[in-house]
């Protein structure tokens, strides 16, 4: 196993040289795209209610819906709240409103995933975000606006941009070469930056050298989040303990963009079971969904279950919930949060 992944780091960094050249064209493209707004040559509009956008600068994985979950619990017993999302690999065009029976494959799986938790929130997915809020306006006193970092056509009232603490994007580059969006000098546009996915335990130490690494702008602060997974699984139907699954022959399900730490919690849990890996935002064929519904026990994620469980007709479905937790002084981030909600900026240094 050692040599394989030495194989498969030489063989990495081999092509990454390759496609350097690409990645130089495509950081050109992107940088002069972003001076033109910085400029005012190609022209950012503002809203009159607050919009709070969550995004990232890699390809994804990143952990923004559960960011937008966690704004959502925060914000909606005192704001009218709607969630705009792009609405990824939808079948449906233009702007549509999310409602309670709407499929995954029309709407897309985390709006979905959204409004069913949260019915009494307003969801909306449109592509053009622009016109998506401007529809939203009259149905919502904040809007919170799903991985929309890059649409500089709007220029939201404060930014939360998201980097995990495995893959920061201090340590990346460029599409190809990389999995990064822009360059990195795109995180200077963020109001808050939130390092994700970091483990329970990491010192107040690391914390602060990750901090220093990320050369933060006198406007900007940094707070670091973990994932919980809860200790109940949920079906259609019924919620079980996840010591139900001890001893029980069943099969993992996933189609996020990093499975490994699901893993290693079932793992370190003391579960065994078989894993099927799809891509991120994986749309299942009929060959899938048979291939999976002669399987007697699935567990997956809530944005895959929200693809699969009105489409298997034998298997037992269940996913596993997760929620982030800030680590260290959230009541600062929430009071930040709650202050871009009413369109209120402290202009404090960004020190954790």
């Amino acid at each position: 196993m050692v040599k394989i992944k030495k194989y498969i780091f030489v063989v990495m960094n081999k092509l990454r040289k390759i496609l350097f050249p690409f990645a130089v064209l495509y950081h050109g493209v992107t940088s002069v795209r972003n001076w033109l707004y910085d400029k005012n040559y190609f022209k950012s509009i503002s809203f009159e209610k607050p919009v709070i956008c969550v995004g990232n600068l890699s390809m994804g994985g990143t952990g923004k819906s559960p960011m937008i979950e966690y704004l959502i619990s925060l914000l909606k017993d005192d704001y009218k709240l709607a969630v705009l999302s792009r609405g990824y690999k939808r079948k449906s065009k233009g702007f549509q409103f999310v409602e309670i029976n709407s499929s995954a494959e029309e709407i897309g799986d985390e709006p979905l995933q959204f409004k069913r938790k949260f019915p009494e929130v307003t969801v909306a997915v449109d592509a053009n975000r622009k016109e998506g809020i401007a529809k939203l306006q009259q149905a919502a006193d904040v809007i919170l606006l799903d991985d929309a970092f890059q649409h500089r056509s709007v220029n939201p009232s404060f930014s939360i941009l998201l980097t995990t603490y495995a893959d920061l994007y201090i340590k990346d580059y460029v599409l190809p070469a990389g999995n990064l969006r822009e360059s990195r000098a795109g995180a200077d546009r963020a109001d808050l930056i939130v390092v994700t996915k970091c483990p329970e335990k990491i010192s107040y130490a690391q914390q602060q050298e990750i901090q220093y690494k990320l050369k933060l702008k006198p406007h900007q602060h940094v707070y670091f989040s973990f994932i919980s997974y809860a200790s109940v699984i949920q079906g259609k139907q019924d919620t079980k303990h996840l010591d139900f699954l001890i001893n029980k022959n069943f099969t993992l399900v996933t189609g996020i963009a990093n499975p490994a730490p699901l893993e290693n919690y079932l793992k370190d849990y003391g579960l065994s079971f078989e894993l099927i890996s799809f891509a991120d935002h994986h749309h299942f064929t009929v060959s899938e969904i048979n291939m999976l519904d002669k399987k007697e026990l699935i567990l997956t994620t809530e944005k895959d279950f929200m693809r699969l469980k009105d489409r298997l007709a034998n298997a037992q479905v269940y996913y596993i919930p997760i929620h982030i937790e800030i680590l260290n002084k959230e009541e600062g981030f929430k009071r930040r949060i709650k202050n871009a909600a009413n369109s209120i900026f402290e202009e404090e240094t960004g020190k954790i």
